[in-house]
Parts: structure tokens; sequence; C-alpha cells
């Protein structure tokens, strides 16, 4: 079997990526996940001092923070002028068909390495009860991508903020790139904004090392079930991969065979990362419910719950008593006056997460002058809790050591169930790729 077979056959293809060339300052070029600190436009703002005129991705995304803003017709149009700049100028360079291996360092967890690689939307389905080889793992709002597909569509360049999980224990397909990591040649090796760590890349370009990988992947994927092969799972990105493929679906009902083949768009750059990775570490997603009374919304969860409310003003043991135990889960509360936990009751299949957004999602059409926000990271959300009118509801990580098997049989999570790692430790842009 050829290389280019066997990737295909693993849903991949080398990606022509683009770096910013040489003498570019990299901490200035690399910024964090859009979707990140959306509720802390102080960040930001932070971000957009420290660039200043400099070129970065800060030019290229639209951060989550000023969705609301009513400016965002002018944002896309800049943003894609500055990409066209950025090719015109000679900002950016091609690497070739090839792969990245990036070494992540953070302040908070082990070392985390990926493979920025390329992956076959036409093996990505993320309706509910899919079996395709790429799954979703959280439930896609559907009201949400046509918002993202006006910023990608017309957009030159991908920028992905995407992890996608790989399940593989013994280290077949990520690892033996990494121990040769010293070996390889190194393409950047930098300091990121904000006190975010470290960011590492090496080139994968040989055919061995590009082969060994596809013989890896070939490895797990003859380990599936052929009537339902889960090779990937979504990790960061659900919503980005499902714009990309809404995008794809709908460029390609006016292409050619050979087009269909080998259009840019019909493929996603991504971040592929070993489930397994010591540096993987799943963290909640707590939710924020702003322009509320507290108090009236604390009892309005707890007479949906039914659960038992402990009060404390000991932020501490509110934090380590959020459990995900079957046998006893409890979510926190905190905010003036309502700092406490709930011990919710004990069922089967329970998933604090899903009871809580089923109620969020009841509450918010009951109460239309409130609104939502995810947050990431525990220390953010106490701190936006205590502003008033807001309240915050802290809930419990899921166990990675099932979480190939769950998202098997029983589909995607509840939205927003899940996160790898705190705020900072998000992927930032710095790879990018053509798309049309």
């Amino acid at each position: 079997m050829e290389l280019k077979e066997k990737l295909s056959k693993v849903g991949i293809t080398l990606p022509e990526i683009m770096l910013p060339v040489k003498g570019t300052d990299l901490q200035k070029w690399a910024v964090i996940a859009c979707d990140q600190y959306s509720s802390e436009p102080e960040y930001w703002q932070a971000v957009t001092e420290l660039v200043g005129n400099e070129p970065s991705t800060l030019n290229l995304i639209f951060p989550e923070c000023y969705l609301e803003d009513g400016d965002g017709i002018d944002r896309i149009k800049n943003i894609n002028s500055t990409m066209n700049s950025y090719i015109s100028n000679g900002v950016l360079s091609s690497l070739g068909e090839s792969f990245v291996l990036i070494r992540r360092t953070t302040p908070d967890s082990p070392d985390r390495w990926g493979l920025i690689t390329a992956l076959d939307l036409e093996a990505y389905d993320f309706t509910e009860g899919s079996n395709s080889l790429i799954r979703a793992t959280e439930g896609t709002i559907l009201d949400r991508i046509p918002p993202r597909k006006e910023i990608r569509k017309d957009a030159l360049l991908e920028f992905p903020h995407i992890m996608v999980l790989l399940n593989d224990p013994a280290g077949l397909c990520i690892e033996p790139l990494e121990k040769k990591a010293d070996k390889l040649p190194k393409i950047y090796d930098f300091e990121l904004m904000m006190g975010s760590g470290h960011l590492t890349g090496y080139h994968i370009s040989t055919p061995q090392d590009i082969e060994a990988f596809a013989n890896g992947l070939l490895t797990l994927l003859d380990k599936e079930n052929m009537d339902d092969p889960m090779l990937y799972a979504m990790g960061d990105g659900n919503h980005s991969l499902a714009t990309a493929k809404s995008i794809w679906e709908d460029l390609k009902k006016d292409l050619d065979d050979a087009s269909l083949k080998n259009h840019p768009a019909r493929y996603a750059l991504v971040e592929l990362v070993n489930l397994f990775d010591k540096g993987i570490v799943f963290e909640p997603i707590h939710r924020l419910i702003f322009d509320t009374d507290p108090q009236a919304s604390l009892a309005a969860l707890l007479e949906e719950c039914k659960g038992e409310f402990i009060a404390t003003d000991d932020l501490d043991l509110i934090s380590t008593s959020v459990s995900a135990d079957p046998q006893k889960p409890v979510i926190g509360i905190m905010g003036n006056g309502i700092n406490g936990y709930i011990k919710l009751i004990p069922e089967e299949g329970l998933l604090p997460t899903g009871l809580v957004q089923d109620w969020m999602d009841n509450f918010l059409l009951k109460n239309p002058g409130s609104r939502v926000d995810y947050i990431h990271g525990t220390e953010s959300t106490r701190t936006l809790s205590f502003e008033s009118g807001n309240m915050g509801i802290l809930l419990p990580a899921i166990d990675k050591g099932s979480f190939f098997e769950a998202v098997k049989s029983r589909g995607a999570f509840p939205r927003k169930t899940f996160s790898m790692g705190e705020a900072r430790e998000k992927r930032f842009y710095m790879e990018s790729r053509k798309i049309q």
C-alpha cells in the first residue's frame, strides 16, 4: 500500500503548512484560541497592547469576547484582507507538504506532545448517531455554525485551535516521533505570551517518519470494530470542525470528481494528540449566569435537582467537594450570599453537567434578561461569580480513561462537558494552511 493510500485510509492528508518567516516575533505572532477568556475583555485588550502593529494571528481570528459588539462584518473583512496581505507581503512561508510535531509546556500540567496534520472531512459526521471515523464528543448547536461560517467561508487561510484525540495507550503513533525529537529539524522554539508556557515545533517531512506514523494509525484502526470504527474523538474545537464540515458540504455540490478529491477545503488542519499523553488533563467547564438574582437562581436549581445544599464560605472546600462520582455527585455554587455545594441525588447514568445544562436551558427561556457563559478554570469562575448579579456553578471533570468507550456507547456528551486543561493551556494559533 502506498503512503498516500495509507494516509487516506486513516482519514489524513499531508498538508502544506505555512509559518511566519524568520525574524517574526513569535511571542507576538501566536495568540490563544479565540473561545478563551470570552468574558474577560481585559485579557484581549492586554494582548492587543502587547502585539501592537507587529504581524500576529490576533489580526487573523475573531475573539469570541467581541462576538456581540455589532462590528462583525467589518472584523471579518479586516481578517480576510490581512490574510491576503500576509501572503502577498511574504509574512508567511510554506514548509511544503509535511507534519509538525509540537511540544507544549505549560505552568499547570506535564508537557504535551501533538502532531499538526490535516483530517479528511469526509471521515467526519457530527450528526447524532454517527459512526464516522472522527466523532463529535459534544452536542453540536446548529445555531452556532452560521456565524462561524461567515468567518471561515471567504477566508484564504485556516488557523486551527482544533485538538483531536487518539485512543493510543501503547503510544504507537506520536510517541515514536517524540522519542527522536532531538534529531528532528527544530522550526520554532519560544515563550508564549501572557505566562502561558513554551512552544517548540519540529519538522516531520521524511517519508520514513510519515509512514511510521501512518502505520501506527493503521494498527489502531485494525483493532476497531469495522462496522463501527472510531479512530478519532474531538477534544477541543467541536464547533470549529463542524463549521469546516458544513462549508465543505456546501462547496462539494458544485465540484467535479477531480476537485472532490483534491480541494483544500475538504481537509481541516488540526493538532492530533494521544488521549493518554501525560499532558492531557481533562478539566470541567464551569457555568456563569449573568444578570440574575443569585438567591432565586439557586432556589430554582435546587427545586430542579432536588439535592441537598450545604452552605459554606470556604471556597476551597467548595472546589474540592465537586465530584463526578455517580455514588456521590456534587456541584459547587459561588456568588454573593449563596456559597456552598449541592449533593445531587445519585442515579444510574447521571451526568452533573447534563443535569445543570438542561436546567439552565429552561431557566434562560424563562428569564430572557439573563445570559450564560462557559468558563475554563476555577479561578476565573470564582472571580466572576462575585460580581453583582452573577452566579457561578462549578462542575466536575469526566474520567478520560473511559472517554472513547463512553462516546461510542452513548454518543456525544452534553455540550461544554469537559475541557483539556485550564484556559492558558489551550492551543495557540501558530501554523496555517490555505483553504482556497
